[in-house]
C-alpha cells in the first residue's frame, strides 16, 4: 500500500507572551506560557496586595498581554491594576471562550484562556478611556437611582388605591406640581378633599370639583403610614439624584476637549436645545459640555437630544478609530443584520440580541422620530411602510449610528435637510433606477406630456 505524506499546518502563536486569568470572588487563577521558569499556574487572592503581587508575577515572567473573562464586576479591580502596570488587558466575553471547542473544566479555565489568547482566538471587548469610564459610571449610577425612585412612586399609588383615593385617574402624573402638593398635604395631616383640591395647579386639566371627588376615601392609618414612608424615600432618592448631577457636572469640568478648538469657535456658546421640561432632567448643561468635549453637537441629530447624546458619548467615547468603518460600528452596536448563509443563499437575516446600552439609546432615539418633520422622520415612516415598526426602528437607529460615527470621525456639523427634501431626493433616486432598468431592457423612459384642457 502506498503511503501519502500529509502535512498538517499548525496554528501559529500570535501572542507568545500571553497570560490567562480566571477571576472569581475569592480567588484568581493565573496561567503563564509553559516555556517560563517555575509553575505555570498560580492562585492569588482578591485583596489589593494580592492583585499587585499578581501583576509583579506576570511582569517578572515577561508577560505583556493578559486575557480575562468579564465575570460580573469582579474583573474591574484586576483590570485596573494590570493596566496601570503597563500590561495590555483583553476583557473577553465568556461566550467567545465557550464557542471555541476543546477541553475545559473549572480547574483548567486559566490554562484554556491562556491558550486561546496566545493563539489569537480571543477578541477584547471595547472599553472607553478612563475619563469616559468615570462619566459612564456616574450616568449608570444615576439611572439606577431613577429606577429605585420609580418603585416608591408605585408604592404611593398603591397606598392611594388601597384608600380608594383615585388620584391617578384625575392626574396624569402624581409626581407633578399638583400631585406632589396634594401628597405632601395629606402626609402633613390634611383630610378635607375640598381644601386638597384647591392645591390644583392652573395647568391641570381636571377641575377642582373632579379632584375633590377623587380625593374622597377611607383614611386608614396603616395606608397613610405606607404613603408617608414612600414619600420620604422618594424625596431621599431625589436628593441623591441631585447630588449625582453635581458630581457629573464636576466630572465634565475636569475633562479636557478631545479636539483642537479653533480660535473662531473658542468663545462661541452652544445653541439652546428646545425640549420639554422633564422631572428627570439633568441639572447640567449637557449640550454645551458635549460640544466643548467633542467639537460637534450630536444632540442636534433629530431624536437624540442632550440626554441620549450624553449616554451615547459615555458608552462609545470619541475615538472612532476603534472601529475601521461605520459598518463595524453598527455591528458592534447590534444594529447590523446577521445573515445565515448556506450554499451562497441567505437563509435568514436578523439582528442578534444584545445588551449594548449605546445601541439601545439609538433605538430609543429612532422611535421618537416617528412623527418628526425631518429627514430621519421621513426615513422612519418609509421603512415602517416597508417592514413594520420594528424594522423601521432598527433601520433608523442604524442610520443615526452612521451619522454619529461620521460626526465624531470627521468633526463636521449635522444639518437636517427636512422631510420634503428627503422625499424629493428619494423620488429622484427611484426615477434614476427606473431609467436604468428601462435602458437595460431596451426601452426609453420619458415623462408623460400633459394634455391641454385637463387638470
Amino acid at each position: 500500500m502506498r503511503k501519502t505524506n500529509k502535512r498538517v499546518e499548525s496554528i501559529e502563536i500570535v501572542h507568545p507572551h500571553a497570560a490567562g486569568l480566571d477571576i472569581g470572588a475569592r480567588e484568581i487563577f493565573g496561567c503563564i506560557p509553559p516555556d517560563r521558569d517555575g509553575e505555570t499556574v498560580q492562585v492569588f487572592g482578591t485583596f489589593t496586595p494580592d492583585l499587585h503581587r499578581l501583576a509583579e508575577w506576570l511582569v517578572a515572567n515577561r508577560v505583556n498581554t493578559v486575557a480575562l473573562e468579564s465575570t460580573g464586576v469582579y474583573w474591574i479591580p484586576a483590570f485596573e491594576v494590570l493596566e496601570a502596570r503597563g500590561l495590555k488587558v483583553y476583557l473577553v466575553n465568556a461566550r467567545y471562550i465557550k464557542h471555541v471547542p476543546g477541553r475545559k473544566s473549572d480547574v483548567q479555565d486559566c490554562q484554556w484562556i491562556q491558550k486561546l489568547h496566545a493563539l489569537g482566538l480571543l477578541m477584547g471587548s471595547f472599553r472607553p478611556d478612563e475619563e469616559m469610564c468615570a462619566l459612564r459610571a456616574y450616568l449608570r449610577h444615576r439611572a439606577d437611582l431613577l429606577q429605585h425612585r420609580a418603585a416608591h412612586i408605585l408604592h404611593m399609588q398603591k397606598a392611594f388605591q388601597q384608600m380608594n383615593i383615585q388620584l391617578a385617574q384625575v392626574l396624569r402624573d402624581i409626581t407633578g406640581e399638583t400631585g406632589m402638593a396634594i401628597v405632601r398635604a395629606i402626609v402633613g395631616g390634611e383630610r378635607d378633599s375640598v381644601k386638597l383640591a384647591q392645591l390644583r395647579d392652573y395647568r391641570c386639566k381636571s377641575s377642582e370639583a373632579t379632584i375633590a371627588k377623587a380625593l374622597t376615601g377611607n383614611w386608614k392609618a396603616e395606608y397613610l403610614f405606607a404613603l408617608k414612608q414612600a414619600l420620604a424615600l422618594y424625596d431621599f432618592y431625589s436628593q441623591q439624584i441631585a447630588a449625582c448631577d453635581a458630581q457629573i457636572q464636576q466630572q465634565y469640568s475636569t475633562m479636557k476637549p478631545r479636539w483642537e478648538v479653533p480660535l473662531e469657535q473658542s468663545t462661541e456658546s452652544a445653541p439652546a436645545y428646545q425640549a420639554k421640561k422633564s422631572k428627570n432632567a439633568y441639572g447640567v448643561d449637557i449640550q454645551a459640555a458635549i460640544i466643548r468635549l467633542t467639537g460637534v453637537d450630536i444632540a442636534a441629530v433629530c431624536g437624540i437630544g442632550p440626554s441620549l447624546a450624553q449616554t451615547i458619548l459615555s458608552e462609545i467615547g470619541t475615538d472612532m478609530s476603534k472601529w475601521p468603518t461605520d459598518k463595524h460600528f453598527a455591528s458592534w452596536l447590534g444594529l447590523a443584520p446577521h445573515n445565515d448563509i448556506s450554499g451562497g443563499k441567505v437563509l435568514r437575516s436578523r439582528t442578534l440580541p444584545t445588551h449594548n446600552r449605546a445601541g439601545q439609546a439609538f433605538r430609543q432615539a429612532a422611535t421618537s422620530v416617528a412623527h418628526a418633520s425631518s429627514a430621519l422622520g421621513a426615513y422612519y415612516r418609509r421603512k415602517r411602510a416597508q417592514g413594520g415598526p420594528l424594522f423601521a426602528q432598527v433601520a433608523t437607529a442604524h442610520k443615526m449610528a452612521r451619522i454619529v460615527y461620521f460626526l465624531f470621525k470627521y468633526h463636521v456639523q449635522y444639518q437636517d435637510i427636512g422631510a420634503a427634501a428627503f422625499e424629493h431626493k428619494q423620488h429622484e433616486r427611484e426615477v434614476a433606477a427606473l431609467r436604468k432598468k428601462a435602458a437595460k431592457l431596451g426601452f426609453t423612459l420619458s415623462a408623460p406630456t400633459p394634455i391641454e384642457g385637463l387638470t
